[in-house]
């Protein structure tokens, strides 16, 4: 690539200094100094500068072919999620729209010096206002572009409509430097609320789960992975901690800012799961991963997430088996109400149950005085 870059940038360059010599030819012809021999010159000149130009647009056609060729081996597979194909394919209807215009337009603009160049006794004509050539290139372009607009906000709002229903719900944190996710519990399938003002690395609590909810007594978290359903719309409320964040799903086709202090939300649905793509890809090592594509700070590269997506019923015997938070933070039942501890006792590991029951009594005793 590096040698044709300076093939090219020496033909500029010779193209350039004949151009130079030609313009100063030119200036002699104006001056009134030409002769016969410079006229021939001159249309000699207008030949090579008229074939120059089009065997340059050959050359480009050619280049950007290959590269665009050359290039498809880097670029992302076929979408893994329904969204992600559709704006696929309308994203490569926008490109045709653009391209075939471009070597249209351009391929008359390169073939015009030569249909076009100086010739001895030839006239340009006078043409200056066409009303029907004006409707026509006016007219057919804003009903291309119109249709181009319209189908992407069609998919657009079908893309940012509210999620439905049946969806997955679970919640990803970006702080610098990682990603943070919690999941609603098996038993209510609800997230708890939180408070940034209940933030508290030190103790574990680095969402701020509020344990007034009795939602959040079943919720639980990870920071080493995020797993999620093939097969069932997934929505993602996102946040940042600190300052401003993205989530990119590139397979998935989401990305999403992470706005400190404005939660934001995207819902999509996975129809491909990890293992599909590592026998569609043959490549058994494959993962899709979640990265930020903000640059949030000098750990900014290492804010990755390994995404697995599990067949439907694999991924519910996998919540299952995972152990809330509650359960592994049982101090924090200090911060539940008294009238929901008994509640949340049940998720308190049982080597603590009994002294959390003498906890919980001693404090109705006293509530009762």
């Amino acid at each position: 690539m590096t040698i044709i870059i300076g093939i090219l940038a020496l033909v500029f360059v010779a193209l350039t200094v004949i151009v130079i010599g030609k313009t100063q030819d030119l200036l002699k012809g104006v001056q009134g100094k030409s002769d016969e021999t410079e006229d021939h010159q001159l249309d000699s000149s207008n030949d090579w500068n008229a074939i120059g130009l089009f065997i340059f647009w050959i050359v480009t056609v050619v280049g950007l072919v290959w590269s665009f060729l050359d290039a498809r081996k880097d670029f992302l597979p076929e979408a893994s999620s329904i969204h992600g194909r559709e704006t696929d394919f309308w994203f490569w209807v926008s490109m045709s729209v653009i391209m075939v215009a471009f070597f249209i337009v351009n391929s008359l603009l390169f073939y015009f010096p030569i249909k076009y160049k100086f010739k001895e006794g030839h006239k340009a004509t006078f043409y200056p206002h066409n009303n029907k050539l004006e409707v026509i290139w006016t007219v057919i372009p804003a009903i291309v572009m119109a249709g181009l607009v319209f189908s992407g906000l069609r998919v657009w709002n079908k893309i940012m409509d509210d999620a439905p229903e049946d969806a997955e719900v679970i919640e990803i944190m970006g702080r610098q430097f990682a990603w943070e996710v919690r999941y609603p519990g098996v038993d209510d399938n609800k997230l708890g609320d939180y408070d940034y003002r209940l933030i508290d690395d030190a103790k574990s609590n680095s969402f701020g789960i509020d344990f007034s909810d009795p939602n959040s007594f079943d919720d639980f978290t990870s920071a080493t992975e995020i797993h999620i359903p093939k097969g069932k719309p997934v929505l993602l409320k996102i946040r940042a901690r600190d300052v401003l964040h993205s989530v990119f799903i590139p397979h998935m086709r989401v990305k999403m800012d992470a706005v400190p202090g404005m939660p934001t939300k995207f819902w999509f649905e996975a129809d491909k799961s990890t293992e599909d793509m590592r026998k569609e890809l043959n490549n058994p090592d494959f993962n899709y991963e979640i990265a930020c594509t903000e640059i949030c700070g000098r750990g900014h590269f290492s804010m990755r997430l390994l995404l697995i997506v599990d067949e439907l019923e694999d991924y519910e015997i996998w919540k299952k088996e995972q152990t809330p938070f509650l359960s592994m933070n049982p101090d924090f039942i200090e911060k539940v109400p008294d009238n929901l501890k008994a509640r949340a006792l049940k998720y308190i590991e049982s080597d603590d149950s009994d002294a959390m029951v003498e906890v919980i009594e001693a404090t109705i005793e006293e509530s009762a005085e």
